[in-house]
């Protein structure tokens, strides 16, 4: 089993940066894929960024530039950079860890608020 827990989240003004980490304990292996999904009221989850063991990294189009996925494998933690946030980003930020055989295990959430 894993666990993830989120942390970072909150208010933010529009054009300005928050981090985002996930730590994760339990069955943990750097072979592990790790992202974030995001999902606003009303509307469907969708991936924001992933980041495979070898260092591979996919982001959606919409933060291209601007969120920046990371991993510290000796900590456990998973980290998203966000920068230029817009009120669009606003949303409840899930990480997840996937196994090389495809199990996924997912965090809570944390809820980051752009506004001003």
């Amino acid at each position: 089993q894993v666990q993830l827990v989120e942390s970072g989240g909150g208010l933010v003004q529009p054009g300005g940066s928050l981090r985002l980490s996930c730590t994760a304990s339990g069955s943990i292996s750097s072979t592990d894929v790790v992202g974030w999904y995001r999902q606003a009221p009303g509307k469907q989850r969708e991936l924001v960024a992933r980041l495979t063991s070898s260092g591979t990294t996919t982001y959606a189009d919409f933060v291209k530039g601007r969120f920046t996925i990371s991993r510290d494998n000796a900590k456990n933690t998973a980290y998203l950079q966000m920068s230029s946030v817009k009120p669009e980003d606003t949303a409840v930020y899930c990480c997840y860890r996937m196994k090389p055989w495809g199990r996924e295990y997912w965090g809570q959430g944390t809820q980051v608020t752009v506004s001003s």
